[in-house]
């Protein structure tokens, strides 16, 4: 996987063309700039305001930012500059900042500087002296943006009984280059995908590759946790709080504390809980159920769902401030159907696990085999891959694994898993796959919401979790 990230994360965010984002209330400031840097080999994005600023930062990528101090609101303290140089380093502490000002005196420069600014020009500019700034911070910026992520490939090799990452497909690129790139940081990142698509997997590589892989990485299904024990698996509760609180006990936020907290299935969490779950990312506050003594915790929070929570959110179900601070950046995973290039390869992977845990001399795959794994649609992606390759294990009679050794429907084949041929007969099913059937036509119904799903099936979230983990749905 380390080499995938470098390749993918590391050559892409380094051999582009420097964009910078130059901020300037004055249209003739900006066309002077545009000619100066463009034959110089930058690509230039123009903002006309701080709110410009910010909105362009939200959305784009810059090697470094030149802005104005003073825009047409105040033209001589640099009181908008300075604070927009302050909500830039709140957003990114390491973008290279130059700013700019024709009422440059040493005060203002100081103050620009202590709040982070890389270099300060006046007005009239230096050609020759803004040119050499803006290479020497961007170069200054790649190298230090090179180390992290050489440190952080260290720490992935480093890193011991992680699950290995298997992503070779075109689909499946993207997803790496973002890993590379966000890896690092502390951003919250709302993974998303279908059901057993790798979603923890990746969280797990987040974390190996952060500032805080030597600290926990604390992983709870929400989905799974009953309402009314909610607060207190995640902030915990002091003695008495309740009347089976017999101890005080420390939540999930407070044990990922410097570390990172993995949310899965947070579509579920109730939206009366939603609420509590916002402030603390808000504010890193929190108190234990019973409790009125405030906590601070230093927690990255890495999520996960198969919903579409903007859906949820256009439906009520779910608070559009919580999604806003869930997913500072968004992973989709595509399914197994989309990646079948890396089937084979999966498929060997966890051949090699299951053999050496049950001591099978299974050596590979007969050529019926692949045809049947590449075939068939997976509708439970990954995780539906590694129940089948472990039940083949188990089944072959030979050294290699048969397609009969698989017991793939084949019913269910390419594209999207629900394909037109004649399965069994119910009568001919065991109750297992009756069972499987069913959950995955409730899932299907209810857009894959475990919640309404459990209610049509008559069972508890918690039940129809344990059922699904079983049949690797």
């Amino acid at each position: 996987m380390n080499s995938q990230l470098e390749a993918a994360g590391v050559a892409a965010e380094f051999r582009r063309t420097p964009c910078i984002l130059v901020a300037d209330d004055q249209p003739h400031i900006l066309e002077a700039l545009e000619l100066l840097l463009e034959p110089e080999g930058f690509r230039l994005e123009t903002a006309r305001s701080p709110y410009m600023v910010l909105e362009a930062l939200m959305s784009g990528t810059y090697d470094a930012l030149l802005i104005d101090l003073n825009y047409t609101r105040d033209t001589t303290s640099g009181k908008e500059g300075l604070d927009l140089l302050s909500q830039i380093k709140s957003y990114d502490p390491q973008m290279p900042v130059i700013v700019m000002t024709a009422w440059a005196n040493v005060e203002v420069a100081v103050e620009a500087m202590r709040r982070g600014a890389q270099d300060f020009i006046q007005k009239p500019w230096d050609n020759a002296r803004l040119l050499t700034i803006l290479r020497t911070q961007i170069e200054l910026h790649d190298a230090v943006r090179r180390a992290q992520r050489l440190e952080a490939e260290n720490r992935m090799l480093r890193a011991q009984g992680l699950p290995e990452m298997i992503a070779t497909a075109p689909a499946m690129q993207t997803v790496l280059a973002t890993m590379a790139r966000i890896g690092p940081s502390d951003a919250n990142v709302l993974i998303t995908g279908e059901h057993g698509t790798g979603k923890e997997v990746v969280a797990q590589s987040l974390h190996a590759l952060s500032q805080r892989a030597s600290r926990s990485l604390v992983a709870v299904n929400t989905g799974a946790l009953p309402e009314g024990t909610f607060e207190s698996e995640l902030f915990g509760h002091v003695k008495g709080a309740f009347t089976d609180a017999r101890n005080e006990r420390i939540g999930r936020f407070e044990l990922a504390d410097g570390g990172t907290l993995f949310l899965d299935e947070i579509a579920n969490i109730p939206p009366r809980q939603q609420a509590k779950l916002l402030r603390v990312l808000e504010t890193g506050e929190m108190e234990r159920v019973g409790s009125s003594k405030t906590r601070r915790v230093d927690v990255r929070v890495l999520s996960a769902t198969n919903a579409d929570l903007r859906a949820d959110v256009d439906g009520g179900r779910f608070r559009a401030d919580l999604l806003f601070r869930l997913n500072t950046v968004e992973i989709h995973l595509p399914p197994l159907r989309e990646r079948r290039e890396d089937i084979p390869l999966l498929a060997a992977h966890f051949l090699a696990r299951y053999a050496q845990r049950y001591r099978k001399q299974a050596a590979g795959f007969d050529p019926g085999a692949v045809q049947a794994l590449l075939q068939y649609g997976w509708p439970g992606n990954v995780r539906e891959l590694d129940h089948t390759i472990e039940r083949a294990v188990l089944m072959a009679r030979g050294s290699q694994i048969e397609a009969v050794d698989l017991g793939l429907s084949q019913g269910r084949t390419s594209g999207s898993g629900h394909g037109s041929g004649i399965g069994p007969s119910l009568e001919e099913m065991s109750l297992e796959s009756v069972e499987s059937i069913l959950i995955r036509k409730a899932l299907s119904r209810s857009s894959g919401n475990v919640s309404q799903a459990a209610e049509a099936l008559g069972l508890s979230r918690g039940a129809l979790y344990r059922r699904m983990e079983k049949y690797g749905i």
